[in-house]
């Protein structure tokens, strides 16, 4: 298959999606089509070991997991415990409860996996507070938005179990590599806030709270903690593997539900059936992309990219440069899990084969898809946070609000492209 019958068979999975073919459909077609018409009906035998290999990993098992560990911890309040336990110690900043949603973001971020949950969650959470205080519903949504994104970056993150599945990488490193960038993009969502109030000469700013009531507060702040301590520390000690820590956190979880007192039958059913649904969500549109994968293998069009890019003559730092563009541009009109799992197969290759460190690439992939979360008119964290609104305004606020923290994303990965050790250096402690 020559790269030009690539590029076209490439424009038409986009086309399928963008019509409303659902994702899965979209990429089994076109790898099926792809691949008969290179080695004819004989390929349709060789796709149901890929199918049966692909839900045969155990690897894939944390997915349900980590999506259970994040319901069980939204179902029983734990959420709205902690927004009110953040807003208590970070209330006084200039900007006020706008640093609480982007705290309790990278906390319930660090147990849920999910950026949709993570701004679906805290949105809900916040949003009626804020309003109440009167603080702009620009403002609001953009923070709560740009928040939300930070759950597939900070750990565990379901979006770098499928880079992991995609390319082979070890699951653990990319957890530990999110680490430190995601604790440096929340600081710096917080620092935009702070000045951008500051600035606007009138930065609003919470109630002082006496300190005793702040220190009660912090039995809020435990059930996130230990959960992700739990998670975090058995894969970086080497006591679990990625799904044993997964079911690690699941466990500790549902003790903090029981302990909750919210523990019901209701309750679990609500979250298995969530968990089912998004879960199978996922995992179709994997073994789609497997089916996908195993064609452009078997055409040799990873190789011909990578011969092709070689010859223009790139560096690493360009091709990187030309991918922020690229996923810049694809992330207007593309999800984020759909984007992954269609351009990996082919960027990854040609990324690794120039040099770039596949941990490093994972969060620029990780970052890109932020970014993706957060660009209109696909921005999907964009329509949680308009939809949960209280006053039913339109989506531009959403939109306008949350642009300056898509350009700090774009800052910030240059700035991980100057110095990659921010990634690397917890990983290379493992």
């Amino acid at each position: 298959m020559s790269i030009g019958l690539f590029g076209l068979a490439f424009v038409v999975m986009l086309g399928m999606m963008l019509v409303g073919i659902p994702i899965a459909v979209s990429m089994a077609a076109v790898g099926i089509v792809g691949g008969i018409a290179a080695y004819g009906m004989p390929f349709m035998d060789s796709i149901a070991p890929v199918v049966w290999g692909v839900h045969n990993e155990s690897l894939l098992t944390s997915i349900p997991l980590f999506i259970l560990l994040g319901e069980l911890l939204l179902r029983s309040g734990i959420a709205d415990r902690m927004y009110i336990a953040l807003s208590a110690w970070l209330g006084r900043l200039p900007g006020g409860l706008l640093h609480t949603n982007i705290g309790s973001c990278a906390l319930f971020a660090a147990t849920s996996g999910s950026s949709v949950a993570t701004a679906a969650t805290v949105g809900t959470v916040a949003l009626p507070s804020l309003q109440k205080r009167g603080y702009p519903m620009r403002a609001s949504l953009g923070s709560l938005a740009a928040g939300g994104t930070l759950g597939i970056l900070i750990p565990p993150s379901v979006n770098m179990i499928v880079y992991g599945s995609l390319t082979n990488n070890s699951i653990g490193k990319l957890f530990i590599a999110g680490i430190i960038p995601g604790l440096l993009l929340t600081g710096c969502f917080m620092l935009y806030i702070a000045v951008s109030a500051l600035m606007g000469g009138n930065a609003m700013r919470e109630p002082k709270v006496p300190m005793a009531e702040k220190l009660r507060s912090l039995v809020h702040l435990v059930p996130p903690m230990v959960v992700f301590g739990i998670v975090m520390g058995s894969l970086y000690f080497g006591i679990a593997t990625t799904t044993e820590s997964a079911a690690l956190g699941v466990i500790a979880a549902l003790g903090f539900v029981v302990h909750s007192g919210k523990m019901s039958r209701e309750l679990l059913r609500t979250c298995f059936i969530s968990t089912a649904r998004v879960s199978g969500m996922i995992l179709l549109i994997m073994t789609a992309a497997f089916i996908l994968n195993l064609t452009i293998s078997l055409t040799g069009v990873a190789e011909a990219m990578t011969k092709w890019v070689a010859g223009l003559g790139l560096s690493a730092t360009g091709l990187i440069l030309a991918l922020i563009v690229f996923y810049l541009i694809l992330g207007m009109f593309m999800d984020v899990l759909s984007m992954q799992v269609a351009t990996i197969p082919i960027t990854y290759p040609i990324a690794t084969a120039l040099g770039v460190d596949p941990i490093w690439f994972g969060i620029f992939i990780v970052l890109m898809c932020e970014l993706g979360l957060i660009t209109p008119p696909v921005g999907m964290n964009l329509f949680v946070v308009h939809g949960i609104r209280p006053d039913k305004g339109g989506i531009e606020d959403a939109i306008w609000g949350a642009l300056p923290y898509a350009a700090i994303m774009i800052l910030f990965t240059l700035l991980i492209m100057a110095i990659p050790q921010i990634v690397t250096w917890l990983p290379a402690h493992m």
